[in-house]
Formats: structure tokens, C-alpha cells, sequence
């Protein structure tokens, strides 16, 4: 018997936040086929950087010989670290669960979902089970998942994604790394700091080449001080390590290299394979991203999507920034608004941590825009020359002419929290010499770093004054 609902969701990341009250006197069905709460809370933001902050601990220990501090970090106990954190996540999904199976107005179902016509879904509950249901509206919030080469899922050899690597039972000696963006460049933080030899395996020139090029370069130079950092490479092959153990990965350069573990970091890739897309005239891009336009609207009438499973930006806050305004839009048909992708921030946590908004120098000259940059070492303020920094930087790119921010790329300790007085600035469109001059910067906290780069930042006279020496004269008390 098919049941209707006023609101069918695929998905419980940021698809959960849409049983709002506007629909406590509706029926909505809540379609999960894997882990309540989605990529961030099981497999994603929330346990790497909880993961991150004890590699940040333990690297702290090791240095801390730099400060006159005199300690010896005596080891690392995985499984403690492992299971405090996936003590505190674990009973969230299960809390989440049970709220939507027992909630008031919520029918959860507990399987994948695929539409079989408009609006109408078939859910596969397993045993050969299965539901059918339609809804007045269906949100997509289906997420993504790991992609994973050919060369390795075709070898029949073990390998780890992000989904799971954290869970894994103890530390290998050695972990080989496929990939080279900020999934690689955070878990090889994570399992350098706590011992591990990493070896990083990229295809292009530099790791995350997808930021600003010059941010790019200096971060990859550090990487390769901390680890085994093999650019423009190639794996040929997988196979079994010697003697059956571990991995062994065929290069283009011409030798093997051996591991205990593979992680296998090539990106992740939307969950609209097995949606049934054409049934439910839903158009899915090239990319493999469902298209939606500027209210999130699929081409589907009635159906939205949102977050990993549509979006440009496979980030949390964007997704729940989608969901905030779907949420909107689904009950005020007369009062769309827009999916806000405007000045959208972006972090990395790995060591250096990197955090970017707004447009790269590159960007500026492929659209030949007229731009300035302006680059403040953090060792040149007074913070900066307590915490003894010779290599964190913030980049700032301005219109000269209007004196207005364009974008922000900050290599160090503290970036991701450091670059959100210039995401306000693009936000509101608050000049260069306002933000530098409208507000006191408390001295000498590590903020200083982005005030000196916009006091630096070369602007027309009239768009804002030029800095003294003493307003740029390092660790001026």
C-alpha cells in the first residue's frame, strides 16, 4: 500500500534540519540508507578535526624543545583516541535515529531510495523488502561518497577511505596516501603526528592545487619537510604487499613503493548513481551533481536538492546554509530565495592549517581584473615572534580602485578563525580601510596578522591611507 506524505527528505545530514515547525501538523518521511547525520557528523568535519586536534597536541609536545620547554612525547594511545572520539558521535547518530523513527509527525525509513515516477519513491528496506511512497514535495539530500580509481578497485587489494580509516584497529608503520587535496593533507596531519610514516601520492605538480597558486606551492614545500611528498606520479598498479602483507603500488617513476595501509584520497562524488533520476525527470549534470537552479529547484517540479548531492561546494555550512533557505522555500512558493553561495569560506586542518575565501590572484589575472595582493608574514607581528613562526602567511587581493576585498588566503595556526573578519568584510561589502581602521585589533593577539596585510595592501591614496612604519614594524609592543 503506497503511503502519501506532505514532505518526503532523502538524506538526514542537512536534509534532517528541514522537519521545521512549518511542518509539525504534516506527515514527513525521513529516508536514510546508511548512518544517521550524514558525511560531517559520522565520517566527516566533526571527527577529523577531533582527530586533528590530538595530532595538533602531540606535534606540539614533540616542539615544544623550540619554546625552552623541555618534553618528551611518550607515545600515542590510538585506540583511546579512536574510541573518545567515536563514543561522543556514535550516540548522536543512534539519538538522531530514534528521534525521527519515534518522532511525532516523522516515518523513518531505513533504506536507499530511488524515484520510480514524479514524486514517487520506491525505498529498498532490505530482505527483499520493500516501500513505496509519494509526497507533495521530496528534498534530495542523498550526500556523497569516495571515489575510487580503477587501478585500485579493480586490484581485489584492502584500501581505506575517509569513511574508514578513523575506525581502523591500530596504527600501520607506513600509510600511502592517493591524492592530493585537503582529505589527503588532513589524515596525513593526523597519522604523521602520531608516528606514522606517510607517503603522499599526487598526480599534479603541487597538493591542493585547487587554492591560490602561491599558497599552493609554500604549503607543499612544508609538506614535503613533514612527509613523503610525491608529486606529478602516477600509480600504475595495486597489488599485495611482500609476502601477502600490506600494499605494494606499481609508480610511473619506475619503482614500488610499500605499505601497511593504502588511503585511497581522490575526491568524493555525488550519491545520484541509483536515484532513479530519469524516472523522477530529475537532470543530472556531467559531473554527476543533480542541477538545480538558484532556489534549488531540480528539474523535477515539487523535488529540491541540496548540499553534496547538487552543489558546487562539498561543505557543511554551505549545505546547511541550502537547507535554511529550502527550508524556506518549500512553504513560501510565492517568496523564493536564493541558494546563498556568495563569499563562501572554506577550510583545511591539516599542519600548516589553511583556510581561503573569496578569489585567488589566478582567478584575477584569467579574468584580467584589476587586483592588488599584499602578503603578511605572521612572524613579522608580535604574536607571530611568540610562537617563533617562519613559514604562515595571510594573502589578501583587493580592487585597488574601490579599496574592496576580493579574497583572503591565510596559511598558519588559527587561519580558519583568523579569515572571518574578512569574510564579514565580503559579506558587507566593508572597504579595506574601514576594516582596518573602523575596529581596534587587540595587540598583540595574532590578529594583527590580518590587520597589517590590509594596512599593506597597495590601494589608490583614496581608498585608504598607506600604513606607517610603526603600524607595521614587527612585534611593535
Amino acid at each position: 500500500m503506497t503511503q502519501h506524505y506532505d514532505l518526503a527528505i532523502i538524506g538526514t545530514g542537512s536534509g534532517n534540519s528541514l522537519v521545521t515547525p512549518d511542518f509539525d501538523d504534516k506527515r514527513v518521511a525521513v529516508i536514510e540508507g546508511g548512518t544517521f547525520g550524514g558525511t560531517c557528523l559520522n565520517v566527516g568535519c566533526i571527527p577529523t578535526k577531533m582527530f586533528v586536534y590530538a595530532a595538533d597536541v602531540a606535534r606540539d609536545v614533540r616542539e615544544a624543545g623550540r619554546y625552552g620547554v623541555d618534553a618528551t612525547l611518550e607515545g600515542v594511545r590510538w585506540a583511546d583516541v579512536r574510541d573518545r572520539i567515536f563514543s561522543r558521535i556514535d550516540p548522536i547518530s543512534e539519538s538522531g535515529r530514534r528521534y525521527r523513527v519515534e518522532g511525532a509527525n516523522t516515518t523513518a525509513y531505513l533504506g536507499h531510495a530511488r524515484f520510480t515516477g514524479d514524486r514517487t519513491l520506491c525505498v529498498d528496506l532490505g530482505q527483499g523488502r520493500t516501500e513505496i511512497l509519494t509526497a507533495d514535495q521530496v528534498v534530495v539530500a542523498a550526500g556523497a561518497h569516495p571515489v575510487i580509481p580503477d587501478v585500485v578497485a579493480d586490484s581485489g587489494v584492502e584500501f581505506h577511505t575517509s569513511d574508514t580509516i578513523m575506525r581502523i584497529d591500530e596504527l600501520p608503520e607506513r600509510l600511502a596516501i592517493i591524492g592530493g587535496g585537503f582529505i589527503a593533507a588532513e589524515m596525513a596531519h593526523v597519522f604523521a603526528s602520531f608516528g606514522v610514516r606517510v607517503t603522499i601520492l599526487a598526480r599534479g605538480p603541487r597538493l591542493l592545487r585547487h587554492l591560490d597558486t602561491e599558497i599552493s606551492q609554500r604549503f607543499t614545500d612544508l609538506a614535503r619537510e613533514q612527509w613523503d611528498v610525491r608529486t606529478s606520479t602516477t600509480v600504475l598498479a595495486v597489488g599485495a604487499g611482500p609476502g601477502g602483507g600490506g600494499v605494494r603500488l606499481r609508480l610511473d617513476s619506475g619503482c614500488d613503493l610499500d605499505a601497511d595501509l593504502l588511503l585511497v584520497a581522490t575526491g568524493r562524488a555525488p550519491n545520484s548513481t541509483g536515484l532513479g533520476a530519469d524516472a523522477g525527470g530529475l537532470k543530472v549534470l556531467e559531473d554527476g551533481r543533480v542541477d538545480v537552479d538558484e532556489y534549488g529547484r531540480t528539474s523535477a517540479p515539487g523535488v529540491w536538492a541540496l548540499g553534496d548531492v547538487s552543489s558546487h561546494y562539498q561543505l557543511k555550512h554551505v549545505a546547511n546554509a541550502e537547507a535554511r533557505t529550502i527550508a524556506h522555500n518549500l512553504v513560501h512558493p510565492d517568496d523564493l530565495q536564493l541558494l546563498p553561495h556568495d563569499h563562501i569560506p572554506s577550510g583545511i586542518f591539516s599542519h600548516p592549517q589553511i583556510a581561503t575565501v573569496g578569489l585567488t590572484e589566478d582567478d584575477c589575472v584569467e579574468e584580467g581584473r584589476p587586483h592588488v595582493t599584499f602578503v603578511q608574514e605572521y612572524g613579522d607581528t608580535a604574536y607571530g615572534w611568540a610562537m617563533e613562526d617562519r613559514t604562515s602567511v595571510c594573502k589578501l587581493v583587493a580592487d585597488p580602485e574601490t579599496g574592496l576585498l576580493l579574497g583572503a588566503h591565510l596559511m598558519g595556526p588559527q587561519a580558519t578563525s583568523l579569515i572571518q573578519p574578512v569574510v564579514q568584510a565580503l559579506a558587507f561589502g566593508t572597504s579595506v580601510r574601514d576594516l582596518a581602521r573602523g575596529v581596534y585589533w587587540i595587540h598583540p593577539a595574532l590578529a594583527e596578522v590580518v590587520e597589517n596585510a590590509l594596512l599593506g595592501l597597495p590601494l589608490d591614496t583614496t581608498a585608504a591611507a598607506a600604513p606607517s612604519s610603526q603600524e607595521r614594524a614587527p612585534g611593535h609592543p
